[in-house]
């Protein structure tokens, strides 16, 4: 029956073979440069030292900026793709990384680097995660109702697996030219769209947009606020729904805060390099693939997605102590094995909220979560990056480097046992005149 699944999806990807092949361009582009960053980061603002408390405090100030700006961008990008259409937002959100890396490209200097960081910060606003939404509303445009989970799941696959290859190229291609090559993937990636991806929304004639940038900005912030208004007073009315927000909100305060230091502790406490970090990256990569496509389906019949998320959440705090912890440099490549079971709390936290709302209320409530979660996303760094400056510094109170990374697991903890008291199958009833409500997602 899985594997029947697997090969109706394929089918269904047919169509969307222009648009997935550039993405995996986009993808394998951005990922490749991931392992080579901190590097280049470090040598450029603190030469000839392994731990660099400025690229540390300036990556947290980016994931908080973009995490801020986000909560507004990512919807007023969804409505300018219903009205305008989904080629020209998608070739405007995949260009946005190329100007970022074209600088590193041409030089490396601490300016440059500087330089680096606002342009990419820009580019985080306007590309992360609006590529992917973009690509799934193309996806529904031109795929039948009954047959978009199948083909989903496969987009998902290839996002995953192009983080593999870009990681496996960033392995065993010489520094010097990995923002090169990354480049010339990001510019045929828009070059591609342009000529070959065809578009699915017809034009909203000009007297039925809005007359002005700003004034779209300022309706849909208010919409904005409208919609999480009432989500918030659905979400609260359901123990279900209250109860994976506080999941929600503990996972992903620990989890981003361990993504916004991690590859800086590893430099600092072990010296991996760029090598190091793809070998890490990919095997999480390929985890991911591994566990998404054959464990999560195998596994859901058996434990329900209220067991599949507790399970993933406690991998999660073993991934996040035995980096904290870590006494040798084989411990990390341990701890990166546990991606391939803790990458299944998303799609288990997407199923608790869909079964624990009603089919009008969908929207509000996954938008509300996916709010609450950009709210521990930017507040993570604001506490991860000075923790880890001093406990990587020689006036730490006492000798674990890995204190932040700790201290972020017990946030997940605090999440598992949330998770624990959850009760999956509850749904709480409401008005079926809530029927005609939009959904927040189609904002989004």
């Amino acid at each position: 029956m899985v594997f029947k699944d697997c090969v109706g999806g394929l089918k269904e990807l047919r169509p969307l073979a222009h648009l997935l092949l550039p993405l995996c361009f986009h993808w394998i582009a951005e990922e490749m440069t991931v392992s080579v960053l901190v590097d280049v980061v470090t040598s450029a603002l603190c030469p000839g030292q392994t731990t660099c408390s400025e690229a540390i405090y300036i990556s947290g100030l980016q994931q908080t900026v973009v995490g801020i700006f986000k909560m507004v961008v990512l919807p007023l990008l969804g409505q300018l793709a219903d009205e305008y259409g989904r080629k020209p937002l998608l070739l405007i959100t995949v260009s946005t990384s190329i100007f970022p890396f074209a600088v590193l490209a041409w030089n490396q200097s601490r300016g440059s680097v500087y330089v680096y960081y606002v342009l990419r910060t820009i580019s985080f606003i306007i590309s992360q995660g609006s590529i992917f939404c973009i690509a799934v509303a193309y996806a529904a445009d031109i795929i039948e109702e009954g047959n978009r989970a199948a083909a989903f799941s496969w987009i998902t696959g290839f996002f995953s697996a192009s983080h593999v290859l870009g990681n496996l190229l960033a392995r065993f291609l010489p520094e010097q030219y990995i923002f090169v090559v990354s480049i010339a993937f990001l510019i045929l990636s828009p070059v591609y769209m342009h000529f070959l991806l065809a578009e699915t929304v017809e034009q909203v004639p000009k007297r039925d947009r809005d007359s002005t940038f700003l004034t779209k900005i300022i309706n849909v912030a208010h919409k904005r606020y409208e919609s999480m208004r009432d989500a918030a007073a659905v979400v609260f009315e359901s123990p279900t729904l209250r109860g994976i927000s506080f999941v929600s909100f503990f996972y992903e305060l620990g989890m981003s805060g361990i993504s916004s230091v991690l590859l800086f502790y590893l430099k600092a406490v072990f010296g991996f390099n760029k090598n190091q970090y793809s070998e890490i990256l990919s095997m999480v990569g390929i985890g991911a693939i591994f566990s998404q496509i054959l464990v999560l389906p195998l596994l859901n019949p058996l434990v329900g997605d209220g067991g599949i998320l507790s399970l993933a959440i406690l991998a999660s705090i073993a991934y996040g102590l035995l980096y904290g912890l870590a006494w040798a440099s084989w411990v990390p490549y341990l701890s990166a094995s546990f991606g391939a079971i803790y990458i299944l709390v998303k799609p288990a936290t997407y199923a608790i909220i869909s079964k624990g709302s009603s089919s009008m209320n969908q929207g509000k409530t996954q938008g509300f979560v996916a709010g609450v979660q950009s709210i521990a996303s930017f507040l993570s760094p604001l506490a991860m990056s000075p923790l880890t400056s001093w406990f990587l510094s020689s006036t730490a109170p006492f000798d674990c480097k890995g204190f932040s990374i700790i201290v972020a697991s017990v946030s997940m903890m605090i999440a598992l046992c949330f998770a624990c008291l959850l009760k999956p199958d509850e749904k709480l009833s409401h008005d079926p005149e809530d029927e005609i409500e939009a959904p927040l997602l189609r904002e989004s």
